[in-house]
Parts: structure tokens; sequence; C-alpha cells
């Protein structure tokens, strides 16, 4: 897939910094966020076109919707621990723990974006 157009990719880093450290987003709602056409795929191959000058995007903050970590490699996972982040034994990020509930609407609407619907994340124990 070819990366998004560059008006495109900056508002998904822009909506990706708002991400705050400890706390995880999927690609999915990183895209409803955005809006306009902006699908999960795009929220990929933007993040995985990152250069140089966007160093601040924390792109590690940004997974698959069931919590797991969608690079090769361990680095996106030693990251997020160093964050704070928890993970389950199979090596998912505790979503209903650590899944941001998006922009504030002010800054939603200030920067032409989107609030997330509220969700009922109820975190489940693991019995295995």
């Amino acid at each position: 897939m070819p990366a998004p157009p560059p008006a495109l990719a900056a508002r998904i880093y822009l909506a990706v910094r708002q991400i705050p450290p400890g706390q995880v987003s999927s690609y999915g709602d990183v895209a409803a966020v955005v809006g306009g056409g902006c699908d999960a795929r795009s929220v990929g191959v933007a993040l995985g076109a990152l250069g140089p000058g966007e160093a601040d995007v924390p792109w590690q903050r940004v997974v698959s919707r069931d919590g797991t970590i969608s690079t090769r490699g361990l680095r996106q996972q030693e990251l997020l621990a160093a964050e704070g982040v928890a993970f389950d034994s199979y090596g998912r990020v505790m979503m209903p723990r650590h899944r941001w509930r998006g922009p504030d609407a002010a800054w939603a609407t200030a920067n032409r974006m989107h609030t997330l619907p509220p969700r009922d994340d109820a975190e489940q124990l693991e019995l295995f």
C-alpha cells in the first residue's frame, strides 16, 4: 500500500501524539479520531514511514485492536513496558487497562478531529 498523502500522515501523527505514556490505541481508533476517510491500514503505513523529522511521534503506543504488537522484534514491547504498560501471558497489551479513551472534545474540535465513543472495557481475569 502506498504511503498516505502528506496531509493525512500529518493528521495521523498529530492524533498519535495525543496518546499519553502508559496508554495505547488501536490503529482503528486512531483512524476514527482522524476521520475523513482514514482507515487502520493508512495509520499503519503512515507510522511505518516515520522519518527523522517525526521522532516525537510515539508510534509504539499504537497496537492491534486485540492488543497484539504488530511490529517485528521486541522494541515496541520494550518501549511500552518502560512506560508501565502491562501484557498478558500471550504478550498482548492488557487493553482494558491501558486503552486510550481518545482526545478530549475541545482538542478534537480545535483540530477538526473526532472523539471516540464511550466503551465498556471491563477487564477480564485470566484463568490460565
